[in-house]
């Protein structure tokens, strides 16, 4: 029974190598066509603590975007004063219209006023290495169609690096081979880019105006009007520091799409993913059974999933030398937020992100 055991918890793991590429943004010194204008749209929701980090690595990219424009979303705090210290264009997001959530409507105004022909859209706790926009034109330009990149994650504090099996996780879903033939192939978000043709083509965020989650939504336009969409990791080129504002805002931003997304990705990758999420938590479960026959099968299950963690997490993000050999309490916190999204989408039908209340349907109020 031993021996059968830690078999499975094998087998559960290599579900984990199975879905995990490392398809990090090539470095590149290549330097892009001159005939590509690239306009850098930013949507910005009281986002004054991550502004400058972003608007500084962007001041010190080794190519010079042609306009940065940043859209102030109604903030209540300093964020319009911060965007223009930097010298970039900052716009006010009209008024949000019925059938629009905010970050899509904000992202569709500033793609209005940019006069490039090749959009880089980054959310506003984007950080670039100083070559990051150098090496993503030209991986883009390589690639075609439309990229996107998984950005490093630095988790400063002990609350956000809890986000390292739901990082882990999200990972997964953007890298699994499996992805590549899914119609509905999603993009992420925090950093797209794409050309001015091939988003206008797609439909922009236009066509994804009542989605919650607009970057998958957006993939899957790209994919159905015949534009490739290929997705990177970060690592070393894009990180992003996602929740220094609480850990409430942690809880929102992952619960707002964890259960949604699910129904995005590929049958083949949330099988695989499931496999490997039991054997986790069924190797989490050895300090739990200590003097039964399950201890030793269970004990070399968890070593074996955390030794894949600590490899993993060189690509996913910076989450302190310690959490990731005690994950239980990152699965914990994971479980938390998949229950919290439940109760979100099947009972109140809506999500709750940056001051407002989103319908699952799309409606979003203040």
């Amino acid at each position: 029974m031993g021996l059968l055991l830690s078999a499975l918890l094998v087998c559960a793991s290599v579900a984990g190598f199975v879905l995990f590429r490392r398809n990090t943004v090539p470095i590149s010194s290549k330097v892009p066509q001159p005939s590509h204008k690239v306009s850098v749209i930013i949507p910005a929701r009281n986002e004054e603590s991550n502004l400058p980090h972003l608007l500084h690595s962007l001041k010190n990219q080794t190519v010079q975007p042609l306009e940065i424009i940043v859209v102030d979303d109604h903030s209540d705090d300093r964020t319009r004063t911060i965007a223009e210290s930097y010298g970039v264009t900052v716009i006010a997001n009209p008024d949000l219209p019925s059938g629009w959530t905010g970050k899509n409507w904000a992202v569709w105004n500033g793609y209005r006023q940019a006069s490039g022909d090749l959009f880089v859209f980054l959310d506003a706790d984007v950080r670039l290495a100083p070559d990051a926009l150098r090496s993503l034109l030209a991986a883009r330009e390589e690639q075609g169609g439309v990229v996107s990149v998984v950005p490093f994650h630095v988790a400063e504090k002990f609350y956000e690096r809890l986000a390292l099996i739901p990082n882990l996780l999200g990972l997964f879903a953007f890298t699994s081979p499996i992805e590549r033939t899914n119609p509905e192939k999603g993009l992420y978000g925090s950093c797209i880019l794409a050309t001015r043709e091939d988003y206008e083509q797609a439909k922009g965020h236009e066509g994804v105006k009542a989605e919650v989650l607009d970057d998958l939504n957006l993939g899957a336009r790209f994919i159905a009007a015949g534009i490739k969409v290929t997705n990177y990791i970060g690592r070393g080129m894009v990180s992003f520091r996602m929740y220094p504002g609480g850990i409430k805002s942690e809880i929102q931003g992952f619960s707002k799409g964890a259960v949604l997304s699910t129904s995005k990705l590929h049958i083949g990758t949330t099988l695989l993913v499931a496999v490997w999420l039991i054997g986790l938590i069924a190797a989490e479960a050895a300090p739990f059974v200590i003097g039964t026959s399950a201890l030793l099968p269970l004990a070399i299950g968890y070593a074996v999933y955390t030794l894949q963690i600590y490899y993993f997490v060189r690509y996913t993000g910076r989450f302190g030398f310690w959490l990731p050999a005690v994950h239980l309490l990152s699965t914990i916190f994971f479980l938390y937020v998949m229950l919290y999204s439940l109760y979100q989408v099947v009972f109140l039908r809506r999500v709750a992100w940056k001051g407002r209340s989103i319908d699952v349907g799309g409606r979003e109020k203040p």
